[in-house]
């Protein structure tokens, strides 16, 4: 009864989780408009932060919970390649049965790329037994990625100001508006959309918080590792909200804002790293972590290359619900899944 029990905790809080970041995205979108931020922002950098929400939050309490580096790990890395899965999955509701690469614009293929980049990284810590220590728990990893991280922001910045890009929230096909236009929201002052976005966000990192302690009861009653739990349960539980933003944008058009939070997204996911490594005081976090991680940090990179080549590569349309790039990622997923479960690195 009481495995049970878990299992049902575990379905609840990504329900939770789902159901919350919803609305975190509504009125994360709301603010956005209020301040005056640019829809590059609004999707590459503010939302992707406030999706990643769950991300950060398992991260923390993996470390300082669980104390366990492979929850933590692969939670981010199956994270960064469940984001190019759901991107994959909303390919099929593109009308005109038009590939979603193709109707997105090019411009992303600079976050694609910079993501590559953060991932070598990763990949490097991992196998990397020489940690340049800041102290006794911190690696100079840590500052690596959130130097890195930052000088991607900047980069992508300059770049949407160079290309002349206005930053505003415009549907990339026939659609809604965005949800920010929605009247009931417009009639809301700024300090009740606040409000309201602060209670969501409390509530995801109040749900996200339990998930490790499930995660890992789940890894002792299946007999699974905890890098493959981490890398498909929590992965997918901690990726609800960029689901609901992202498939609500797609339905409004808004294609663009969809591919750029997803991206940006697993950016902000490699900054997560370094807090978590801040907060994992037993030792250093990717050299804690079973080297099982590494494959899912190459298939990752694998599908962010498929990513710019489709973003790149222009074609008429589709024959089938998925298109080719889109069929290729998630065959580079399913086969990262089947690595974990048979590969026994040291």
């Amino acid at each position: 009864m009481g495995d049970v029990v878990v299992f049902l905790g575990f379905a609840l809080c990504m329900g939770v989780i789902l159901f919350a970041g919803s609305g975190l995205s509504r009125y994360g979108d709301r603010i956005a408009a209020i301040s005056g931020l640019g829809g590059a922002w609004v999707g590459l950098i503010l939302m992707a932060a406030v999706t990643s929400l769950p991300e950060l939050m398992v991260s923390i309490s993996s470390v300082a919970v669980v104390g366990s580096a492979d929850l933590a790990v692969g939670n981010i890395i199956g994270s960064c390649a469940f984001n190019l899965i759901i991107l994959a999955g909303l390919d099929a509701f593109v009308p005109a049965r038009r590939p979603i690469l193709n109707v997105a614009s090019a411009s992303h293929v600079l976050a694609a790329a910079l993501g590559i980049i953060l991932l070598a990284v990763v990949g490097i810590g991992l196998v990397d037994p020489y940690e340049t220590e800041l102290t006794p728990w911190i690696g100079i990893s840590s500052l690596l990625f959130i130097g890195v991280y930052l000088g991607s922001v900047r980069l992508i910045h300059l770049h949407a100001r160079n290309t002349g890009a206005d930053g505003s929230i415009q549907p990339t096909l026939e659609g809604e508006l965005p949800s920010g236009s929605d009247a009931a929201l417009l009639a809301l002052s700024t300090r009740q959309v606040a409000f309201r976005y602060t209670l969501y966000a409390v509530v995801i990192v109040a749900a996200a918080t339990l998930l490790p302690p499930l995660a890992e009861r789940i890894a002792v009653v299946t007999g699974l590792q905890e890098s493959f739990v981490g890398t498909l349960l929590l992965a997918a539980s901690t990726s609800l909200p960029e689901i609901a933003v992202s498939f609500a944008a797609v339905r409004m058009g808004a294609v663009d804002l969809a591919v750029g939070n997803l991206l940006g997204s697993n950016l902000f996911n490699i900054l997560i790293l370094a807090v978590g490594d801040i907060a994992y005081t037993r030792g250093f976090l990717l050299r804690d972590a079973a080297n099982i991680h590494i494959v899912s940090v190459l298939s990752t990179i694998a599908m962010s290359a498929i990513v710019i080549i489709g973003l790149t590569y222009s074609t008429r349309g589709k024959r089938f619900l998925l298109a080719w790039d889109a069929a290729l990622i998630l065959a580079v997923y399913a086969a990262n899944l089947v690595l974990l479960l048979t590969l026994r690195l040291p």
